[in-house]
């Protein structure tokens, strides 16, 4: 999942991100609200921590922006990112007037990492259908609390970024994934899009997944990209 954390507060920036990418997130960082605007007009990200008080552009208008301004719109195959706002004011009226500029959850600093990343959690859980605390999707089961992922009752040994593909497959079975789309959500800005990483880390995550006679789980779709296999579903354009 690709992140944007926007914070003036630069060691606290700094720290949201090192976290975030610990727990296998691609991050992106922006001090104010102007940069954060170019920055949602070029990527599609799926969550942003969204401090309220910003230079240039606060975190309501930017909230209000991202709701209404085509320019930022991520497209039609991919929902708008979740808003997890993050501020220092402390009343009901500053939560209620956050959300309903648009923002799906509202943290009061000081907070620990340790609810941001629950609440980072949920929001993502929400796209993906999900109200529990894991991912499942056929044989797969997914724990982003304990960076665990099993197929039935066989325990993946997954690299962070392995992971991060994983958990962003199973947001969405079924769905044919380009590699573009694959490595805007998957991996930060300073991915090189014309390196073969997407491919390569998209096989070795296939051979951990599927042991001997085990069937496949992500499938290859010629000239359009890649998809997990969602045995309950069935498949989806």
């Amino acid at each position: 999942m690709r992140l944007l954390v926007v914070e003036d507060e630069v060691d606290l920036a700094d720290a949201l991100a090192r976290g975030l990418r610990r727990e296998g997130y691609a991050v992106d960082v922006a001090h104010d609200g102007a940069e954060a605007l170019e920055r949602l007009r070029v990527t599609a990200y799926d969550l942003l921590c969204l401090d309220l008080n910003l230079p240039d552009v606060d975190g309501l208008e930017l909230c209000r922006r991202l709701r209404t301004d085509p320019t930022l719109a991520p497209g039609d195959d991919v929902p708008a990112p979740r808003v997890l706002m993050l501020t220092a004011r402390d009343s009901v009226d500053d939560r209620v007037v956050g959300l309903d500029e648009g923002a799906d959850d509202y943290l009061v600093k000081p907070f620990s990492f340790a609810e941001v990343s629950a609440r980072v959690r949920s929001l993502l859980r929400r796209d993906a259908g999900r109200t529990g605390s894991e991912l499942r999707v056929g044989p797969l089961r997914l724990d982003g609390a304990r960076f665990e992922a099993w197929r039935d009752d066989r325990r993946l040994d997954l690299t962070a970024k392995e992971f991060a593909l994983l958990r962003y497959f199973m947001a969405h079975p079924g769905h044919v994934m380009s590699q573009e789309r694959l490595l805007e959500h998957v991996w930060d800005e300073h991915a090189d899009p014309f390196t073969n990483t997407v491919r390569v880390t998209v096989g070795t995550l296939r051979r951990k997944l599927q042991h001997d006679d085990e069937e496949p789980l992500i499938e290859t779709v010629v000239g359009r990209g890649y998809r997990l296999v969602d045995a309950e579903g069935g498949d989806r354009p």
